[in-house]
């Protein structure tokens, strides 16, 4: 459906939401998934955007990316921790592409250690996941209102004011 760059340019408004509460939380997000029986998973997860695309990629062996392994759906909504969602906050949902290119995963640990400082460099990810986003969505609190705003893959961005 989309790549993140995709995704920014076709929801500029819920992407910088995303971004900001990303960053505001030192990355962390709550990514949903299915489990085996079903019933959903919340869990932590880091996800970066890296080559233009959205990565969900963590320890290996957790039962999130098995969830994932399983049935690729997912739905990743920003870290809030603000009742009055004075920043707003976003999520976005669709479905996960194992990539195994190994230049690639080297390039990605490569930017990891520059920018973090955390070394992964020589290692191969399995899984590692690239986000294909179907959708998302954000949430803004203004005088006396709330804005929420929709994004379909292939479509523009519409707002639905709440008074």
């Amino acid at each position: 459906m989309a790549t993140w760059d995709e995704f920014t340019t076709g929801a500029p408004r819920i992407s910088e939401i995303f971004r900001r509460r990303h960053a505001a939380t030192g990355n962390l997000c709550m990514l949903g998934t299915l489990r085996s029986d079903g019933f959903p998973r919340i869990s932590p997860v880091e996800p970066r955007m890296f080559e233009g695309e959205l990565w969900i990629v963590g320890m290996p062996d957790t039962l999130k990316f098995t969830d994932l392994g399983r049935d690729g759906r997912f739905t990743l909504h920003t870290a809030t921790v603000d009742t009055q969602v004075s920043d707003g906050d976003a999520k976005v949902w669709g479905v996960v592409q194992n990539r195994q290119d190994l230049a690639q995963h080297e390039r990605f640990a490569q930017a990891l250690f520059e920018e973090s400082g955390f070394d992964l460099r020589g290692q191969r990810f399995d899984p590692f996941y690239a986000a294909d986003i179907h959708g998302g969505s954000s949430v803004e609190v203004g005088d006396g209102h709330l804005d929420i705003t929709i994004w379909k893959a292939g479509g523009t961005e519409r707002v639905v004011r709440k008074h």
